[in-house]
């Protein structure tokens, strides 16, 4: 049953179809791989196998009458920024400690809808805030691979639980959020999928929100087909997100197999940053031969606001962060400290409840909208954001896809940068500009670097152009031939 695990998402539905296995012992198998891995990954964040088992025998049922939906029956692991009826939902937070929704997010539905199981809940940076997935106030999530001398390496943040988990075999695929690349930063470090649809293709229904403008749900896969399936399942309009967008949902799993020759690739010369270690260079190189020989046309591009993305990014973010996380105060659910009156329930609560990191974000955050200084930081941010997205409105205008780093550098060791946060929030240096355009990004993994640690490909496309992103995906992917799996440690 384990090598059952191993296979993607595309062909355990086929088997599960097929009746070559039910729903019920994969799911079993994949919660008895979970549990055990958990002590050395520490990915996952809460269980329900009365929920798991429930749902799968519900798929066996339709898979019986031959009824099946879209993913029937495959364990899916979800984000712990996604509320699932009756299970924990803390956000990786002390504040949130006992939260258990009464309702379930638009996301989830939409999988349980498309025929997913409900596997576990998984590990993230407090409140989506982290490059490493080290801020969870459950402890770190160790990556699946590891360093040359056996040392943990991060999986990626915030979405790092996920990414484990997919990377693993544990699971057929995983719910991520991406603010400013915690799909895609975790999804290279790992050697799997990540994908960030267009702002508004997913809804933020039911997720815990960081930063409401920048926050996009997406998924981890094996494989850029079976992320196509995933975002096919999750996508479409939600009357209950003012952001969500009306637009159909296109066919993304029929554009994974598209030709992409004729297609135009932006190669933009700002992202070729000082210090970029040469294993990132030769694997973009290496892309942009691939794109070639597939019959692409390569064009160089500038995007000239670039080198503004991080430092309006960490405005933007935080500005909103600090709105959002107002709302936790001891009042209505979750942690609550007592006090001396009011003002010290609210005071005592916070700090008790709130990380480092989020505590630093919200004072950031809370500065730049002060009275004295929003012009100056946020309003400022926000023009440099509308400048970011002309860039990539001009840059579209010559070219169908854009192809960049996803990341730069490959995994680093768990604690290596926890002490230096400014080195933490340049992990987000190839990612940001896409949320803050709020255009759709994949990763996909397109190699390894000297120490045998994967390295991914970020493919940007046009806003709701999902469709031209998978096409150059699944190119990529082909080309690349990855094959590279973590040694099992666990």
């Amino acid at each position: 049953m384990s090598d059952l695990l191993k296979l993607s998402l595309d062909e355990i539905t086929t088997r599960l179809s097929n009746r070559d296995v039910s729903s019920v012992e994969l799911s079993k198998a994949a919660l008895e791989a979970c549990q055990d891995a958990q002590p050395a990954l520490n990915a996952f964040t809460a269980f329900d196998a009365d929920k798991t088992l429930s749902m799968a025998a519900a798929s066996d049922e339709k898979l019986a009458k031959g009824e099946g939906s879209l993913i029937e029956g495959a364990p899916i692991a979800i984000k712990d920024l996604f509320a699932v009826n009756g299970v924990s939902t803390t956000a990786c937070s002390h504040i949130l400690d006992g939260f258990k929704p009464t309702y379930e997010s638009t996301i989830t539905s939409k999988l349980w809808d498309a025929g997913g199981v409900f596997l576990c809940k998984t590990s993230m940076d407090e409140f989506a805030m982290g490059s490493s997935n080290e801020t969870a106030f459950t402890g770190p999530v160790s990556s699946p691979w590891q360093g040359e001398n056996g040392e943990k390496l991060t999986p990626g943040g915030s979405s790092g639980g996920s990414a484990a988990a997919v990377a693993a075999d544990l699971c057929f695929g995983a719910t991520g959020t991406d603010t400013g690349g915690s799909i895609r930063q975790p999804a290279a470090f790992t050697g799997i999928v990540g994908v960030k649809p267009t702002y508004g293709r997913t809804s933020r229904w039911g997720a815990v929100a960081f930063a409401s403008s920048l926050d996009h749900p997406g998924p981890f896969a094996k494989t850029v087909k079976d992320s196509a399936i995933l975002l096919q399942a999750m996508s479409g309009h939600d009357a209950k997100d003012s952001t969500s967008l009306p637009n159909d949902v296109p066919d993304f799993i029929a554009a994974c197999g598209q030709s992409v020759k004729g297609l135009k690739i932006g190669v933009p010369k700002e992202y070729r940053i000082d210090g970029m270690p040469d294993d990132i260079a030769k694997v973009w190189d290496q892309g942009v031969e691939w794109l070639k020989a597939a019959g692409c046309e390569i064009v160089e591009i500038s995007l000239p606001h670039t080198k503004y993305a991080l430092p309006a990014y960490y405005i933007v973010a935080p500005a909103e962060a600090s709105s959002n996380l107002a709302r936790y105060d001891g009042m209505r659910y979750g942690l609550r400290e007592d006090g001396e009156d009011l003002t010290s329930v609210y005071e005592n609560t916070r700090a008790s409840g709130f990380g480092e990191e989020v505590q630093r974000r919200i004072m950031i955050g809370t500065y730049v909208l002060s009275a004295g200084y929003y012009d100056a930081y946020y309003l400022r941010a926000q023009k440099v954001r509308t400048r970011i997205l002309q860039d990539f409105d001009t840059a579209f205008q010559k070219v169908d896809a854009i192809l960049t780093p996803s990341a730069p550098s490959a995994a680093f060791p768990l604690g290596s940068k926890s002490d230096d946060p400014i080195a933490m929030y340049l992990n987000d240096v190839f990612t940001v500009t896409a949320n803050l355009a709020g255009v759709p990004a994949m990763s996909v993994p397109a190699g390894v670097d000297a120490a045998g640690l994967p390295l991914g490909l970020q493919i940007i496309t046009r806003a709701l152009d999902e469709e031209t992103m998978f096409k150059v995906g699944a190119a990529v992917e082909d080309a690349a031939a990855f094959t590279a799996k973590p040694g099992k440690w666990w």
